[in-house]
């Protein structure tokens, strides 16, 4: 009997944790739902220019070629579409062409390719950079052009006023997720990075480097940039570095000896020089051994094995914390489950112990082998 009632007791406590986790689960899909009604609010630390929305059209992008832009490339990167913004702020009005593309990454290498060496970076505004006649800039999955109309005598703060409008300011650690490895900083020359994606990019960027040698049917992606180099017996010039990372080292290896070959680099007084290290393939161009070496050296490969995470799409992040919680709770019903399956086959077995086997001692009161608690 006393058996029986420690048994009772065992399951009433199991019984009441399991009460007690199905209320936790329901004060917290409580407070996901309130969050998910609720409308998110910004308070912005610098107050922004009065710019005022006119105009806005969605349209192909073919029509960028009219803000400066080459359709090819844009769909190369992975542009679908444009969409067309006409804003005022008094006498000054700008056209605000936005493209949309399936990542961050291409909304960075649109902005590395289109920036020239004359733009300067925005202060205060991250991954925004100007000139005299235009300002670009890459937020999430958007690339922005403004391009100011002719005398309407555009400032910088009213620039930064219309880019915080149309971008908000992004925390550093958010605005880098996606985003190729930066290049290493010595003897880099500020604004010259580009990042490409495609063979009409290369040919455009790089025109020594044929791009079917780069093998972007394998998964390839670029980067370019310019090095200052000293040549022995020359004054001081820019170098070309490529940076072409693959998806494995044995791809890397394959398409490093094709280069090698076509490019009859490394030999002599060649003008091309490079190596790989792991799945990465460095070249350098218009320098020679020792700058190039140089460079090179600048590049350690380390790598290491991850799991891909699975890119959570427009979810907010109200939904994605109900998300964890769901998943946690299903985890703490499946142990508490198997706990009260575990618990009934051992008081169901000690019971069929002592009826069959009575003069087993593992089966009688005075053999007893568990130890039991009075829970209260």
């Amino acid at each position: 009997m006393t058996q029986w009632r420690n048994s009772c007791d065992m399951l009433l406590a199991m019984g009441r944790f399991l009460a007690s986790v199905v209320a936790l689960f329901a004060v917290g899909l409580v407070v996901c739902a309130a969050s998910l009604a609720q409308k998110p609010s910004v308070i912005s630390l610098v107050p922004a220019a009065d710019w005022r929305l006119v105009s806005s059209e969605k349209l192909d992008v073919d029509a960028v070629s009219q803000w400066g832009g080459d359709p090819a490339v844009d769909r190369e990167y992975g542009a679908k579409a444009i969409e067309h913004r006409s804003y005022r702020l008094e006498n000054k009005a700008v056209d605000v062409v936005v493209e949309e593309g399936p990542d961050a990454s291409v909304a960075y290498g649109l902005l590395t390719y289109y920036r020239t060496a004359s733009m300067e970076p925005v202060p205060g505004v991250a991954s925004a950079v100007s000139g005299s006649s235009e300002a670009l800039m890459a937020r999430g999955r958007f690339f922005t052009r403004i391009l100011p109309h002719a005398g309407s005598g555009f400032s910088a703060s009213d620039l930064h006023g219309l880019l915080t409008l149309l971008g908000g300011q992004p925390s550093a650690a958010g605005g880098l997720v996606g985003l190729p490895t930066p290049l290493p900083t010595a003897g880099l020359v500020p604004g010259s990075e580009k990042y490409l994606l495609g063979p009409v990019a290369v040919h455009t960027v790089l025109p020594s480097l044929p791009p079917e040698l780069i093998g972007f049917s394998q998964g390839a992606e670029v980067e370019v940039a310019s090095y200052r180099s000293k040549p022995e017996g020359s004054s001081e010039k820019n170098a070309t570095l490529v940076a072409i990372a693959y998806p494995t080292s044995q791809i890397a290896r394959e398409q490093f000896a094709m280069i090698e070959k076509q490019l009859r680099m490394n030999e002599g007084d060649a003008s091309i020089f490079g190596s790989r290290k792991g799945s990465f393939v460095f070249l350098t161009f218009n320098t020679d051994a020792k700058s190039a070496a140089k460079i090179l050296e600048q590049f350690n490969v380390a790598e290491r094995v991850s799991w891909d995470q699975k890119y959570p799409g427009n979810k907010s992040v109200a939904l994605q914390m109900l998300e964890i919680i769901v998943s946690n709770m299903i985890l703490v019903f499946a142990l508490v489950g198997f706990s009260v399956v575990g618990g009934i086959t051992i008081v169901l077995a000690k019971r069929l112990s002592r009826k069959w086997f009575p003069d087993n001692t593992g089966g009688s009161p005075d053999g007893e082998g568990l130890v039991v608690l009075n829970l209260r």
